[in-house]
C-alpha cells in the first residue's frame, strides 16, 4: 500500500510517502513568508499551498495515481473518540470553521487531503486529532458550575508512542494501563487506560508549564493580571507564547536551558528542574485516575532527547512504573498507520 501523508503548519507543509509502514520519501516543503503573511486565513491560500505540495510529491518521482490513500493531520475539530476517520464534507466545515480549527493550518491539510481524494478517487483520511477526547465523566468536572474541563493535547503521537510501547512490552494496547508524557515546545500527560485517554493535562490549558505555555497559575494572582490593564487577545497571547520557560528565561529551547544550567546559571537550573517537577507531578495525577495499577509510563517528544532531562524525571517518577524512552515525534509514520490499519481490514474507517 501506498499512502501520502500531510502535516501543514503554519510557515511549511511536511509531505512523506510510505510504502506500508515504511517511509520512502520526505520532504518539508517551505513556503513564501510574505504571501502567508497576506492571508488572513489560511483557507485563502488553498491553490498555492496544494501546488507547492503537488509539485513536490511529484518532483520525488510519485504520480498522484499511484498512491491507495491520503492521510493528513487533523484539525481542531469538535470532541471524537480515538481512531482513523473519513474526510468528508462536515470534517471541511467544521476543520475550516474560525470559531473552531479554520485559524489553524492543519484544516487547510484536510481539505487539500479531500480534494487529491475526489481527483484522483482514493479515501482521505485523518486520524486522532488534537480534539480526541476519551474523558471519563468525573474527569470533566472542573470545580466551577458552567466550565467543564475539555481534552484537547498531543492524541497523535501519545497514542502512536502508547501502541510502540506495548509492542515492547509485548502485550495489546487496549489491555494496557499506560502514562504519556509528551515533550515538546508544547507538553501534555496522559492517562492511557485501556486502549482509551481517560485523563490529560495539556500545558495550555492547566497542568505543567511548557516552554512558552503556562499552564496552571495561582488564580487570585490570574485574576489580578487579568485586571492590570491588558486586554483579552494579549493575556491569551503572553500566557500561550510567551509564559512557560520563556517568561523565565527568554528561550523557547531547553538545550538552551540545560547549557545555561551547566555554566553555572543558578535561575536556569531551578527553571529546569521545575520543569521536570512539575511533569512528574501530572504524572502522579495520571496514576491516582487509574487507581496506581499502571503498566509503563512512556516518554516523548523532542525534549526527550535530553538524558539530562529524563534523569530528572525518573528521579521523581521511578518508583512508580517501568519508563520507556522515545525521543522526537513520529506523526507522519503515525498517520501512515492509521490509514493502514484502515486500508488492511484492521480497523474500519469511522464517520465524523
Amino acid at each position: 500500500m501506498l499512502i501520502l501523508t500531510l502535516n501543514l503548519g503554519s510557515t511549511s507543509s511536511k509531505i512523506a510517502v510510505f510504502k506500508d509502514d515504511r517511509e520512502e520519501f520526505s520532504e518539508t516543503v517551505r513556503h513564501d513568508a510574505e504571501l502567508l503573511a497576506k492571508s488572513k486565513m489560511p483557507k485563502d491560500l488553498l491553490v498555492f499551498r496544494k501546488e507547492n505540495i503537488l509539485e513536490a510529491v511529484k518532483s520525488s518521482g510519485y504520480m498522484l495515481s499511484d498512491f491507495d490513500a491520503v492521510c493528513s493531520r487533523g484539525g481542531l475539530l469538535k470532541p471524537v473518540e480515538s481512531g482513523t476517520y473519513l474526510i468528508d464534507e462536515s470534517v471541511i466545515n467544521d476543520a475550516l470553521d474560525p470559531e473552531l480549527g479554520g485559524r489553524q493550518p492543519h484544516g487547510l491539510g484536510m481539505l487539500i487531503a479531500k480534494e487529491i481524494s475526489e481527483e484522483y478517487g482514493i479515501p482521505a483520511y485523518f486520524c486522532d486529532p488534537v480534539s480526541t477526547d476519551e474523558l471519563s465523566d468525573v474527569a470533566r468536572v472542573s470545580g466551577f458550575k458552567g466550565m467543564e474541563r475539555i481534552s484537547r493535547f498531543h492524541a497523535l503521537n501519545q497514542k502512536a508512542v502508547a501502541r510502540k510501547c506495548a509492542s515492547d512490552i509485548g502485550r495489546p494496547y487496549e489491555e494496557l494501563n499506560l502514562i504519556g508524557i509528551h515533550l515538546g515546545g508544547g507538553t501534555s500527560v496522559a492517562a492511557h487506560e485501556k486502549g482509551r485517554c481517560i485523563e490529560i493535562h495539556d500545558c495550555s490549558e492547566e497542568g505543567a508549564f511548557s516552554m512558552d505555555r503556562s499552564g496552571n497559575l495561582p488564580t487570585n494572582q490570574l485574576v489580578d493580571y487579568c485586571f492590570s490593564g491588558r486586554n483579552k487577545s494579549d493575556i491569551k497571547f503572553t500566557l500561550k507564547r510567551e509564559g512557560g520557560v520563556f517568561s523565565y528565561l527568554g528561550t523557547s529551547d531547553m538545550r538552551e536551558v540545560e547549557s545555561m544550567a551547566e555554566n553555572g546559571d543558578e535561575n536556569a537550573a531551578l527553571i529546569f528542574d521545575a520543569f521536570a517537577y512539575q511533569h512528574s507531578k501530572c504524572v502522579g495525577e495520571m496514576a491516582a485516575a487509574m487507581r496506581f495499577n499502571i503498566d509503563a509510563i512512556f516518554i516523548t517528544g523532542g525534549i526527550a532527547y535530553s538524558d539530562k532531562m529524563i534523569a530528572r524525571i525518573k528521579y521523581y517518577i521511578d518508583k512508580l512504573a517501568p519508563i520507556y524512552v522515545y525521543p522526537g515525534e513520529e506523526e507522519m509514520k503515525s498517520l501512515a498507520e492509521a490509514a493502514l490499519r484502515v486500508l488492511r481490514g484492521e480497523a474500519e474507517a469511522k464517520i465524523y
